[in-house]
């Protein structure tokens, strides 16, 4: 945590110094993260670490060229996460998610969002895959919903619903609770924010599961949100884990 005037002197020169080197190593990147929810919602937050989003084919790129520049480089999970080291502060290379549903591809690069950070051009990931990637975390020591609501509404009028609709087609439950937790929590806004059209769908789609048989199988999603709480599920009560798709 930044919590002195000096710290927050070296967290920008920080910043200013991977941007450099990032622009230099060739790779393409976009910023996520804290930086992404401040440029989104206005929320600021003292973060150490700067999240950066990048194709899993760019993630070698970038740790060869900051472990040649004396930088102390890590490939935290193969799956989804690496990391590059100064000090105290470090930079977060993503380019997945733990359960690999939201990978990053190009369409990524196509729809990021150019603004200025620490004085320097980036883009931002885009707020759609802002959203897609925290509707998946949802455990006990973190629950990115209210950072959604946030997004939701501060950024809402601008966000192409139909794109995220599209991302979250796949596990459209978890848009539909999360609009309704929204409606709940902001009920003289969300009018205005989500389309009718959109609230409808996924109600049609609620509805319609009870127009069709039960499953067969016994399966538990809830790995998919949280990856401990539901191993009582999975060990002692027989479900089957989801299969989660990764292409």
């Amino acid at each position: 945590m930044i919590e002195t005037e000096e710290q927050k002197r070296e967290a920008q020169e920080f910043y200013k110094e991977a941007l450099d080197l990032l622009e230099e190593s060739g790779a393409k990147y976009m910023l996520g993260g804290a930086f992404a929810m401040f440029h989104y919602t206005g929320i600021y937050r003292d973060t150490k670490d700067l999240d950066v989003f990048c194709k899993s084919s760019e993630y070698p790129k970038i740790l060869k060229f900051f472990a040649e520049k004396g930088y102390r480089t890590e490939l935290t999970d193969v799956r989804w996460l690496a990391k590059v080291f100064k000090g105290e502060y470090f930079i977060d290379i993503i380019f997945d998610t733990v359960n690999n549903i939201c990978r990053v591809d190009e369409t990524w690069y196509q729809r990021a969002v150019p603004c200025e950070f620490v004085g320097k051009q980036v883009r931002m990931i885009p707020p759609e895959e802002l959203i897609w990637c925290k509707l998946y975390v949802q455990n006990r020591e973190r629950f990115d919903g209210a950072d959604i609501n946030h997004i939701m509404l501060k950024y809402g009028q601008k966000i192409n619903w139909k794109h995220l609709l599209f991302r979250m087609d796949q596990h459209w439950h978890l848009l539909l609770a999360q609009i309704v937790m929204f409606q709940f929590v902001y009920p003289s806004d969300y009018r205005e924010i989500v389309p009718k059209w959109l609230f409808d769908e996924l109600i049609y789609r609620a509805n319609e599961q009870y127009d069709i048989p039960a499953a067969v199988e016994k399966v538990c999603r809830g790995p998919i949100v949280d990856q401990t709480q539901y191993s009582t599920d999975i060990k002692e009560w027989n479900y089957k884990v989801s299969t989660i798709k990764t292409t």
